[in-house]
């Protein structure tokens, strides 16, 4: 351990030295990543970050097991435990800027955002998020997802990064919402999808053409995204392909630390170091905490509670005496699944016969042609379009 300290002492030094000689007093940023764990062994994680350092102008500090006596700086681990706490520390005292790493335990509310290489066009694609929790309900948690994917995407260099929420369960919520934030002020690029009927809405298509520069999910199934993006062409026990799992990102969390898998091979390694130092280089710690302001700022927080407060509504399904049954051949889209039962019952309570089905972009209600403006305003102030 004193060996290590000496070490950190007179790579300090050397920090000093460059930067008198240089005039400039901003040091070379260093990117930690922990060596135990992996299903590959200590050894492919150093190679790595060997390739990394070679091919990034960073340097990279290994912690935990030095199994091929790389001449890369060491501090010595005997456990993920410890090799976690010294990270920590490390992160503390500004001696590395970011940090990569296996089986991270990251708080409540935080979750990561990674980045695969979409096949079709060889762009990579933020998917956010991959690990961790952002919020236990679904919608929130893509919500905020949304924002800690614009964060990622920004502090990687992309000044303006566009956005599409893939079209699964609470898809539609999570648009009405960041509309109304985008309505209040903060500038949100959504983009399109390449299907012919377009959409902010993104279909499996566009995950794979890489349609937009961030792809908003929930954590389970980002994860299910980025193991198949990572190791598709390998069988599905070494990934080969991407970027990682990304950092962690979270309201009141603010340090760099980025997830691999324990599956991860030297390429997807290699390429997680680098999106650190893209991070730590374009200030990341600065990007997020204006972002949040800025979101809060819109009604970030607010719209928070309207979550909370949809799924703590009284249940809406009490007794009641429907309409009479009448033809229905307008179509009503932009529900979300989760919502199509609630916005039939809503329309049926004022009197207006409904019915639900499934379009070729989604859910969709029915309701007969001379409703269709009536009933399009109470599902719009009923927020469930």
């Amino acid at each position: 351990m004193a060996d290590n300290l000496n070490k950190i002492i007179g790579n300090t030094f050397l920090d000093l030295a460059n930067a008198l000689e240089t005039g400039s007093f901003r040091k070379k940023i260093k990117i930690a990543i922990t060596t135990l764990g992996s299903e590959h062994g200590s050894e492919t994680i150093i190679k790595a970050a060997e390739i990394a350092q070679k091919i990034g102008s960073f340097d990279v500090l290994l912690i935990g097991d030095n199994s091929i006596n790389s001449k890369l700086e060491f501090i010595s681990a005997t456990s993920e435990k410890e090799a976690h706490s010294i990270m920590e520390k490390l992160l503390d005292e500004d001696y590395i800027q970011g940090a990569v790493t296996m089986h991270y335990s990251f708080p409540i509310g935080v979750s990561t955002v990674g980045k695969i290489i979409t096949p079709s066009t060889g762009k990579p694609m933020f998917i956010t998020t991959t690990t961790g929790t952002s919020a236990t309900d679904r919608s929130e948690a893509m919500f905020k997802n949304s924002i800690f994917g614009i964060i990622a995407a920004k502090a990687s260099g992309i000044e303006n990064p566009s956005i599409g929420i893939l079209n699964i369960d609470n898809a539609r919520e999570v648009e009405r919402a960041l509309k109304k934030l985008q309505d209040n002020g903060y500038n949100i690029n959504f983009g399109e999808s390449k299907r012919s009927d377009g959409g902010n809405i993104m279909r499996g298509n566009d995950l794979l053409m890489g349609s937009t520069d961030i792809m908003v999910v929930d954590s389970l199934t980002g994860n299910i995204l980025m193991k198949v993006f990572s190791a598709f062409t390998t069988g599905g026990n070494y990934e080969s392909s991407g970027y990682g799992y990304g950092p962690g990102i979270g309201l009141d969390f603010n340090k760099e630390i980025l997830i691999i898998s324990r599956a991860s091979g030297i390429p997807v390694i290699s390429n997680a170091l680098v999106y650190a130092y893209e991070l730590a280089k374009n200030d990341f710690k600065n990007i997020l905490k204006n972002e949040i302001n800025s979101v809060k700022s819109a009604g970030f927080l607010e719209i928070i509670e309207e979550f909370k407060k949809k799924n703590e509504k009284n249940n809406i399904k009490e007794e009641f005496t429907p309409p009479p049954k009448e033809v229905v051949t307008e179509q009503i889209s932009g529900i979300d699944i989760m919502d199509l039962e609630d916005a039939v019952i809503i329309l049926m309570k004022n009197n207006i016969y409904a019915e639900s089905g499934m379009g070729c972009t989604g859910p969709i209600i029915l309701v007969n042609e001379k409703n269709i403006i009536q009933a399009e305003e109470i599902l719009v102030k009923a927020s469930l379009k």
